[in-house]
């Protein structure tokens, strides 16, 4: 996961939520800009939409979701990650 938050916002948002993946904290907004997810707001400047690369082992894009509803975005992951064939992580 990219945010163009600060590493602080970040860790506090990941330790809230319990996230067991790392975000990468992007406050210059290089990584966003080369992703193409920046749109500017006018009134809130640049942010990122939300969107969900699924990237392979080799580096490639392998899919990409520009209609991510967070409510249902994990529903949506473990969907696309089913079509994409990624095998389960073994606990």
């Amino acid at each position: 996961m990219i945010s163009v938050d600060k590493l602080d916002v970040n860790t506090a948002f990941a330790k809230q939520e319990d996230a067991d993946f790392p975000i990468l904290a992007d406050p210059t907004q290089k990584t966003a800009e080369a992703y193409g997810v920046l749109r500017d707001t006018g009134k809130f400047g640049k942010l990122a939409n939300r969107w969900t690369f699924y990237i392979g082992p080799d580096g490639k894009i392998l899919a990409i979701d520009k209609t991510v509803k967070p409510g249902f975005a994990g529903e949506a992951l473990i969907t696309e990650l089913k079509e994409l064939k990624v095998p389960e992580k073994k606990q």
